[in-house]
C-alpha cells in the first residue's frame, strides 16, 4: 500500500499543500515548527480518524480556516487505486471514498498507517487507553465484524452509565437487559483481542529480539477487564452498588489492558525511556508485519523525528527492515538522517507550512 498523492488543506500550518510521494522513502526536512509532523499527521488521520498528537480536535484547524480537508490517492498491492477524502468543518468528520460519502470505518479500512513519534513511549508507559487503541486498530483490520461488535458494546456501556447516573429512578429491570447486552458484546471483543494477541506474539518476539536483545525473552500479558472466575453479567450485577456510587461502569472490555515484561526487566519501571521507545517501535513494526501477512501489503510507515528518537545503529536496523519489506515510509527530521545518506530517497523541504521538493 502506498500514498501516491496527498493534498492537505487547513491542517495546522498547512493551509494548501499538494505532495506527490515516492513509493519508497520520503523525507521531510526543516526547522522545528515548520509543519513536517503535520504531513505525517494528515496520513495518520486518514487511517485512524484521530491525531497521534494530544490536544483538542479544534487545534487541528489552521488559524483563520473554516474547514480542514485531506485527500489521498492510495494504490494497493493489487494495483487498485482508491481516492480517499476526510474533512471537518464542524464537530464531525466526513469521509469519502471514490467520490461517494462513506462511513469512517470504510475509509479507515482502505488506508493503514502506523506511526512512531516522540510520544510513542506512551504505548508502554502511558495509560491503558493507548494500548487498547493499538490493540483494537489491529483487530479491526483482521476481524471484519469487530467494528459492529465494538459499537454494540459502546452502546450498551453508554446506556448502563446513564442508568448509573440516574440512580434515583433506575430499577433492576432497567439494568438487567443492558448488562446482559454488555456482557455478550464484551465476550466477543475479548475473544477477538485474545486471538489477535496470539497472532501478534511471534511477530513481536522477533521484532523485540532485533531491537532489544539485551532484555532477553518477553512475556506478553493480557487483562480482559473483569475476573475470569464468573461471567461478566453476574459481576456487573454484584458490582452495581459500587458503580452507582462512582457513576460509571468499572468492569468490562473498556477496562482491558496488555503489557510486556522482559526477563531482564520484569516490571515496566525497570525500562529506561530509550528502552520504552524501542519497545513501542517493536510493537508498531510487529503490528505492521502482521497486517501485511493478513492483507498482502504493508501499511504506510511514518517515522517522526527519527534521528532524535533513535541512535544511528537502531535507525539503520529499522530502515533496513522497512526496505526489505518494500514499505512506503514518510520520515521527518531537521536534516536527512545518517541512515539514509546512501539510499535513494525523495526529499522535501518544509518551511512555514510550504513544501519544496529537493530530490
Amino acid at each position: 500500500m502506498r500514498l501516491e498523492e496527498l493534498r492537505i488543506r487547513g491542517l495546522r500550518c498547512l493551509t494548501d499543500v499538494e505532495i506527490e510521494l515516492d513509493p519508497g522513502i520520503n523525507v521531510f526536512v526543516g526547522a522545528n515548527g515548520a509543519g513536517k509532523t503535520s504531513v505525517l499527521e494528515a496520513a495518520f488521520l486518514l487511517s485512524h480518524a484521530r491525531s497521534f498528537r494530544s490536544g483538542a480536535k479544534e487545534a487541528l484547524l489552521a488559524r483563520g480556516e473554516l474547514r480542514l480537508s485531506i485527500f489521498a490517492e492510495v494504490r494497493h498491492a493489487d494495483e487498485r487505486v482508491c481516492r480517499l477524502g476526510l474533512g471537518r468543518s464542524g464537530a464531525r468528520w466526513e469521509a469519502k471514498a471514490d467520490g461517494a460519502n462513506v462511513a469512517i470505518g470504510q475509509l479507515v479500512r482502505e488506508c493503514a498507517v502506523v506511526c512512531f513519534e516522540p510520544g510513542s513511549h506512551a504505548l508502554i508507559a502511558g495509560a491503558a487507553e493507548e494500548r487498547r487503541r493499538y490493540l483494537d486498530w489491529g483487530v479491526f483490520h483482521v476481524e471484519h465484524d469487530f467494528l459492529s461488535g465494538w459499537r454494540r458494546y459502546q452502546r450498551a456501556l453508554k446506556q448502563r452509565n446513564s442508568l448509573l447516573r440516574a440512580s434515583s429512578t433506575a430499577t433492576d429491570e432497567l439494568f438487567v437487559p443492558w448488562e446482559s447486552e454488555l456482557a455478550q458484546a464484551a465476550q466477543q471483543l475479548d475473544r477477538q483481542r485474545r486471538s489477535y494477541l496470539d497472532l501478534l506474539r511471534p511477530k513481536l518476539v522477533e521484532s523485540v529480539a532485533g531491537l532489544l536483545p539485551e532484555l532477553g525473552p518477553l512475556d506478553l500479558r493480557y487483562r480482559r477487564g473483569w475476573s475470569d472466575e464468573q461471567e461478566l453479567a453476574r459481576q456487573l450485577r454484584e458490582q452495581r452498588p459500587r458503580d452507582l456510587a462512582r457513576g460509571h461502569t468499572t468492569l468490562g472490555a473498556h477496562r482491558a489492558d496488555w503489557s510486556i515484561a522482559f526477563e531482564g526487566a520484569p516490571l515496566r519501571e525497570h525500562l529506561s525511556r530509550g528502552q520504552e521507545k524501542l519497545t513501542a517501535l517493536a510493537c508498531l513494526l510487529a503490528q505492521a508485519e502482521l497486517y501485511a501477512e493478513h492483507r498482502g501489503e504493508w501499511p504506510i510507515v511514518c517515522l517522526d523525528d527519527l534521528a532524535s528518537e533513535l541512535d544511528q545503529a537502531h535507525q539503520a536496523a529499522v530502515v533496513a527492515q522497512l526496505l526489505s519489506a518494500k514499505a512506503q515510509v514518510l520520515l521527518t527530521g531537521t536534516d536527512i538522517p545518517h541512515a539514509l545518506h546512501s539510499l535513494s530517497t525523495r526529499v522535501f523541504h518544509v518551511e512555514q507550512g510550504q513544501l519544496t521538493r529537493l530530490l
